[in-house]
């Protein structure tokens, strides 16, 4: 009855434009009529909690009842959220200005929360400050996310009533990336997305993937970047570039850097930072980190206790059709 419950509650809030959409895109490439596709994605929706973008990024047209099985849906996903993470604790997290508090250590920059300074403050923050990255207090996927450069606009105030309009919380310095993730893209900060997990079974690192951008200043897949999959052991890039869009990467179209084999600066650091963290809020069991790499070592820059699913569904990494969640068994019982 879960199962079903779910999928009704999902069915009230389908977009079916989209959906549709979807389906016109897929069935040249899965070679399936439209009407075959759409049957099949309510299917997958009923039997696995798949949504249309599940169905859509996983390939889940290609795949086997078996293997289908062994994805991370959005419904998937949710019931492990809703089990691991008390919604009680989640702000430390979805605050981000909470967040850089708790782990100032970590986060290791400068930054102003500005529902909380005035504006002799906020134009003492910014002096002798290059750009800054400008975010609202709560938000995931890189929404509303900025970087300003304070010079062209002369007057702090002016620039912090219009950034407190615009809806953004806080003002950070920018991280500078570390040398050898800037050859991958330099116009974003590419950041290592670690989830940890305390687990019945254990506790750990579930998987860990590199995102990297594609022009933008943003590295979200939600703003056209990629996602790369590290291998946990050697801190080494193990696959290519992907993106929502079902593209591959082996080297980076814009820089021409090859993906995989590159090595993650400071990896043993990044994953012993996570870990250590990981332990602070033991209410929320399931945290997807989000870590920059710069030429001293590993920074945060926020924590989720809402993962998104989609970096670890998309079908490139997982060319035998075998996804992710047998990763999560080791940790807890599904």
């Amino acid at each position: 009855m879960g199962k079903l419950r779910y999928f009704i509650r999902r069915l009230r809030k389908m977009d079916f434009r989209a959906m549709l959409r979807t389906a016109n895109q897929l069935r040249h490439i899965a070679g399936k009529t439209r009407l075959w596709l759409l049957a099949d994605m309510a299917r997958c929706g009923l039997r696995y909690g798949a949504g249309y973008v599940d169905y859509k990024i996983a390939e889940f047209y290609r795949l086997s009842a078996e293997q289908r099985a062994t994805q991370i849906t959005r419904g998937v996903s949710n019931a492990i959220v809703a089990r691991m993470n008390d919604k009680a604790y989640w702000h430390f997290f979805d605050n981000k200005a909470e967040f850089n508090t708790l782990f100032a250590a970590q986060v290791n920059r400068d930054w102003i929360d500005l529902t909380q300074s005035d504006a002799g403050q906020f134009a003492a923050f910014l002096r002798g400050k290059g750009p800054v990255i400008c975010k609202p207090i709560e938000g995931s996927s890189g929404q509303g996310i900025q970087k300003v450069e304070p010079q062209a606009f002369g007057d702090a105030a002016m620039l912090r009533a219009r950034l407190l309009g615009e809806g953004i919380g806080i003002v950070e310095e920018c991280v500078v990336q570390h040398p050898a993730l800037a050859a991958l893209c330099p116009t974003s900060v590419n950041t290592i997305r670690i989830a940890t997990l305390l687990g019945d079974k254990k506790e750990g690192i579930v998987y860990a993937y590199l995102r990297i951008g594609n022009g933008s200043v943003m590295d979200n897949v939600d703003c056209g970047g990629f996602a790369s999959p590290i291998d946990l052991a050697s801190g080494a890039l193990c696959g290519v570039g992907a993106d929502k869009q079902g593209n591959a990467h082996e080297f980076h179209p814009m820089t021409g850097t090859r993906i995989p084999g590159t090595v993650i600066p400071f990896w043993k650091e990044a994953a012993e930072m996570c870990l250590a963290a990981s332990k602070v809020i033991p209410q929320v069991r399931f945290v997807a980190w989000d870590v920059a790499i710069t030429a001293q070592g590993p920074v945060f820059i926020e924590g989720n206790s809402f993962p998104s699913h989609a970096i670890p569904q998309f079908a490139a990494h997982f060319p035998d059709g075998i996804g992710i969640l047998p990763r999560f068994e080791e940790f807890i019982d599904l």
